[in-house]
């Protein structure tokens, strides 16, 4: 999928998202989740959707770097978001989705378990971080809207592109 392929008539309502008005600022961000938080990127920040097929280990990374994947000719470095995120790791041979972002001028893919739809929601909704939120999870999130239900934690590419070694 593209960012052509996330298009205004993929955009859908979650339950607790607002209708648009005039007169309200409103966001895209495009879901995922891991282990079974739903976080969300800005729509602008995503530049494909991909199912890794090989996933080769790079020695000694740290262990946030999953390894590289080819991509289209490309060789690009996968981030486990499990180990970003400090959660358990997913049962051995269990796919994921690679969500595909750039920082720095370079192509990074977010592994997650899966990735949901392109929602569309009102800024008037945005909060700042809980302090209940994980110290991590604080750090690595711009904010979070709370939709019925469930919490929307919005993660910022350029946080989560510090790995530590």
């Amino acid at each position: 999928m593209s960012d052509a392929a996330i298009s205004d008539a993929a955009i859908k309502e979650r339950p607790g998202a607002q209708k648009a008005s005039a007169q309200t600022d409103r966001r895209q961000f495009v879901t995922m989740t891991v282990a079974g938080q739903l976080f969300g990127l800005p729509i602008l920040d995503v530049h494909d959707i991909v199912v890794p097929e090989k996933i080769t280990r790079v020695p000694l990374a740290p262990a946030e770097v999953a390894g590289l994947i080819n991509l289209r000719g490309k060789i690009v470095t996968a981030i486990d978001m499990r180990e970003v995120l400090r959660v358990p790791p997913l049962s051995t041979g269990q796919k994921r989705v690679g969500v595909t972002v750039s920082h720095r001028g370079e192509t990074y893919t977010l592994l997650v378990d899966a990735v949901g739809e392109v929602v569309e929601l009102d800024d008037s909704n945005f909060e700042a971080n809980p302090p209940t939120l994980d110290a991590r999870w604080r750090h690595l999130a711009d904010g979070i809207f709370r939709l019925e239900g469930e919490l929307l934690v919005v993660l910022r590419v350029d946080r989560m592109m510090q790995i530590e070694g």
